[in-house]
């Protein structure tokens, strides 16, 4: 349940100023009647017309597996309103639904990318779906023409599929009176979704349909947040896949060793795809399980004595440290044993005059000058990102056959995430730095059936795997609950499904998670 401590505060405002006339601060008493059409008039303009609620339905047909599935695509907009009824969100969403079936009893899997500030185009055209860009793993896609392919990996063979766009990206749009403020933040975003969920659901008849929630990125922080709000409302959920989980934005804070100790297994793995690990071990996972133990143990417990360690353990540490990372002890003890993702990322092959990526380690860049400290962008976002938005807006108009009066927003960025409301009313007042794992946490309690499926790539720097492991095991949860949460390892990066030998082995992983979730 929840609880409003400042609704008698404001009621008591309010019978307060109750001798005041009705919008006393903006219209005068004797205010002439035309002057206060011209204020109606201008307050009309104001508002955002919705787009009407309507849909480009095509059929389509892919092969997944062995299994010919033919499919309906349904490109198209939902509107959510407020409490009064007002429009708030036109939603745009793109659904595939197999044709033949009892669609009612199919399982149904909402997917979003994060940002904040991303529309959803990058799991629509990468991941599951039933056509994706073509590329080639950790090289840059060839510029255009750009092409898409059926999907043999889709997840149509297990679950109808939904592709939506945050308010504010893609097609999506604010609507009537609504600002940035209103959906642009953790929990105002959670409701956003929730509504268009259940609007979704509602208007498809598939409440009786087993539900799932797919996000990457931000988008597993609101799937955190939302699976538990959606829960609340009455609508249960059998699982939650977290595809390069963040849960916790506090590992960014300044003066915080958490971050560094669960970056360091994501560096160590991006140093062994360089081969700048001495005497590199042939299997990866060996590897990293090493590292893992050195971050938990040794590594935490040095950066613990903070400036008080001692001369020696500081060296032994850094020359461990060098060994599993590739770069100098001297540059790591400069650095205080604490080596951010940046300073990494331009260290790491700064003797070649390169830089590694961000999103995927394994993709290589080039700066002005190989003196600076970090990088001057990422690389591997500028390998794939005109490919994407290119071959989407293609595809809508072609084969979607879906047009709009705007363009496309791939991600909105400027607007969005520089006004984002990371605030939240927890256990009795405001929160800054944003922790979600809580809300899943409440979710899995209260729903004993709720499952879990956590995929993480090895050269991830955004949201590193060994993060996503603590905060998933510190949920609070009891042995039972434990058990519902399973995990998926991958040789790359935060786009998991970017290399085809990653994207085929989640596909069987996801394929079991399903089975399992909605048998």
């Amino acid at each position: 349940m929840r609880h409003f401590p400042f609704a008698s505060l404001a009621l008591a405002t309010i019978l307060a100023l109750g001798t005041l006339p009705l919008h006393a601060a903006d219209t005068p008493k004797d205010a002439p009647k035309s002057e206060q059409g011209d204020k109606d008039k201008k307050a009309d303009e104001n508002e955002q017309p919705a787009p009407p609620e309507h849909a480009s339905v095509t059929r389509h047909s892919v092969r997944v597996g062995n299994r010919s599935i033919s499919y309906t695509a349904t490109a198209g907009r939902l509107t959510i309103r407020d409490d009064k009824g007002k429009p708030t969100v036109s939603f745009f969403y793109v659904a595939y639904t197999t044709d033949g079936g009892k669609n009612s009893k199919r399982p149904v899997t909402f997917f979003y990318n994060g940002g904040p500030g991303s529309s959803s185009m990058w799991l629509h055209m990468g991941s599951f779906g039933p056509v994706r860009v073509a590329n080639d793993g950790d090289k840059p896609i060839p510029p255009a023409p750009y092409h898409w392919v059926p999907n043999d990996q889709s997840l149509l063979d297990k679950s109808d599929l939904v592709f939506i766009d945050a308010p504010g990206t893609g097609y999506s749009r604010l609507v009537g009176k609504t600002e940035g403020k209103d959906v642009w933040g953790v929990d105002q975003d959670a409701e956003a979704f929730n509504k268009f969920v259940t609007r979704y659901v509602s208007v498809n008849n598939r409440w009786n349909s087993p539900k799932f929630l797919f996000g990457e990125s931000y988008g597993t922080t609101r799937s955190a947040v939302l699976v538990k709000s959606l829960q609340e409302s009455g609508m249960e959920f059998n699982g939650v896949i977290l595809m390069s989980s963040i849960l916790d934005f506090s590992v960014a804070a300044p003066g915080i060793d958490h971050g560094y100790i669960v970056n360091l297994p994501t560096e160590a793995a991006i140093a062994w795809y360089h081969n700048k690990v001495p005497n590199k071990p042939a299997d990866i996972k060996t590897f990293l399980d090493e590292v893992r133990r050195f971050a938990s143990g040794d590594y935490t417990l040095a950066l613990a004595k903070g400036d008080a360690i001692d001369p020696a353990e500081a060296d032994r540490v850094a020359n461990q440290m060098s060994r599993y990372l590739g770069i100098s002890p001297q540059y790591i003890k400069e650095a205080n044993l604490r080596v951010s993702p940046s300073r990494f990322r331009k260290e790491l092959l700064r003797d070649q005059r390169l830089t590694v990526g961000r999103l995927d380690g394994r993709f290589q860049g080039i700066d002005p000058d190989a003196a600076g400290e970090t990088p001057d962008g990422d690389t591997a976002s500028d390998a794939i990102t005109g490919a994407y938005v290119a071959a989407f807006n293609q595809y809508a108009a072609t084969e979607l056959k879906f047009t709009d009066d705007r363009p496309y927003l791939p991600n909105n960025y400027a607007a969005i995430g520089k006004n984002w409301d990371w605030k939240r009313k927890k256990n009795g007042g405001w929160l800054q730095a944003t922790y979600v794992g809580d809300d899943l946490g409440d979710a899995m309690r209260r729903n004993p059936h709720l499952k879990v499926f956590s995929a993480n790539g090895y050269y991830d720097l955004a949201t590193p795997f060994y993060a996503t492991e603590f905060d998933l095991t510190h949920l609070g949860l009891e042995p039972a609950e434990r058990k519902n949460i399973s995990y998926g390892f991958y040789p790359s990066g935060h786009m998991i499904y970017l290399d085809p030998t990653s994207l085929q082995e989640t596909k069987a992983d996801l394929s079991r998670f399903y089975d399992d979730a909605a048998p």
